[in-house]
């Protein structure tokens, strides 16, 4: 092992973890060399919650020209949708949100460079033809959609490829019954298309608490989204310029899109990993310890590539505590409790804490408190969507364990009372909570009657 490395700090990958390492990294002193070879900002700037949050704003307009027409005295005259326009727009947005990136590695003092880099060695990197050393290597390399096996695969996309479209799909097939189907599904509806959302399980968005999900279908269907649950896609075949995909109940689908959003995997293949000792999983995950080092030493990883939590927010909070642990003198370790998240489905989920069947599995005593209402907006309009909050409450020792809400701005709302729990807030203190009035949130400080034990 040579007594002097090139760098203190390699990171592979610029995404959202990647490039907080290397800015703190470098902040507190280190030499940092950071290499991405496709998305400078990784999987969230480009293909994932920036540009996906753009099209489900883009996709609510059409609603909302409906309820003002409908109850509140607008006039609205012939409207219609250009999806060019809105890719065009979205993608000059990305380009300036990859300026801002590239921006703040060059003011951290960081070395950019915008090539593959794969390990050769504990302490190695190989970029092109030239091999770099440092003394740690930092992998966060993200996550990639994942496709399954089926005959016809390449003719389908992925979240990759949904978002540069050239044309709207009249209709689309989205496979999968995680947050990304759930997620496109109401932007294509919103947007005028006609979708049919596939999912082989019983019921979508497995981990979610299962009443909330239960809910979520209820209005989806009752928007359009033809759901249909415990079937798969078993081939797709080109037909007439449109998809066909052909179903294990044995029927088919005519499509212009099959859409997959059945999972993605860890970013690993061709990595080198083998090469630098470092273990993974059975998914090509990295795993790591409560420091996210590697069985190596000189080797961490964070994000999604760890398949722990895979959020964008996480990734940066494991960025932070790597840089505090391995140059700041402050060993920490990202602590994964009651992490808020939020599905941009259409009504949207927010949630943090336990779900019911998780603070049942613990074998804990609770309450649990639900409300259901009609927003006061749609008072005017005759619209059917019901908003839904619930909380899961620890009996014993009045801790709030769990928050859930399916309605608008679910995750504005969730994001504040995630802020109670991690401060282990009790239902009492919820109770002695004044709110905010007409609000929807309002609600879960004013559920005094358990609706079951």
């Amino acid at each position: 092992m040579p007594e002097s490395f090139d760098y203190d700090l390699f990171v592979i990958g610029a995404g959202s973890g990647g490039v907080r390492a290397s800015r703190i990294s470098a902040s507190m002193g280190a030499r940092v060399a950071c290499a991405e070879e496709r998305f400078l900002g990784g999987t969230c700037v480009n293909v994932g919650c920036i540009p996906k949050k753009l099209l489900v704003y883009a996709s609510h307009f059409r609603e909302e020209m409906e309820v003002a027409t409908a109850g509140y005295g607008w006039s609205v005259g012939p409207t219609s949708f250009d999806w060019p326009t809105l890719v065009a727009n979205k993608d000059r947005e990305i380009a300036r949100l990859n300026g801002i990136y590239r921006g703040l590695l060059e003011k951290a003092g960081v070395d950019l460079i915008e090539a593959r880099a794969v390990l050769e060695g504990p302490h190695a990197v190989r970029v092109g033809d030239r091999v770099v050393t440092a003394r740690t290597i930092l992998v966060a390399t993200g996550g990639w959609p994942q496709v399954p096996d089926v005959p016809g695969r390449d003719l389908a996309i992925t979240s990759n490829e949904a978002f540069a479209l050239p044309r709207l799909p009249e209709h689309v097939a989205i496979v999968g019954g995680g947050y990304i189907a759930v997620e496109f599904a109401g932007i294509f509806h919103g947007l005028g298309s006609r979708v049919t959302l596939l999912y082989r399980g019983p019921l979508f968005l497995r981990g979610f608490d299962d009443e909330v999900r239960g809910w979520l279908a209820d209005e989806l269907r009752a928007k359009g989204i033809d759901l249909r649950f415990e079937v798969n896609v078993a081939g797709i075949e080109a037909r007439d310029g449109r998809k066909r995909a052909s179903l294990t109940d044995g029927t088919a689908l005519d499509v212009d899109e099959v859409f997959f959003a059945t999972g993605r995997v860890p970013n690993t293949r061709g990595l080198g990993l083998e090469r630098a000792g470092v273990a993974t999983g059975p998914n090509g995950e990295i795993p790591v310890d409560a420091h996210s080092r590697t069985n190596v030493p000189s080797v961490y990883a964070i994000g999604d590539v760890t398949d722990r939590i895979q959020l964008t927010p996480v990734a940066i909070h494991e960025a932070m505590c790597f840089a505090r642990t391995v140059f700041g003198g402050t060993p920490t370790s990202p602590d994964h409790r009651d992490v808020p998240s939020a599905v941009f489905s259409q009504p949207p989920i927010g949630t943090v804490g336990l779900t019911e069947e998780e603070a049942r599995a613990l074998g804990r005593p609770i309450h649990v408190y639900t409300s259901s209402f009609r927003a006061l907006k749609d008072t005017l309009t005759g619209r059917s969507e019901r908003t839904h909050m619930k909380l899961v409450v620890d009996r014993e020792s009045d801790r709030v364990l769990g928050v859930h809400v399916v309605g608008p701005d679910a995750g504005e709302i969730v994001q504040g009372f995630g802020v109670a729990l991690k401060c282990n807030a009790t239902k009492a203190q919820f109770d002695a909570t004044i709110g905010i009035h007409p609000t929807a949130a309002e609600e879960l400080v004013t559920m005094r009657e358990p609706t079951r034990s």
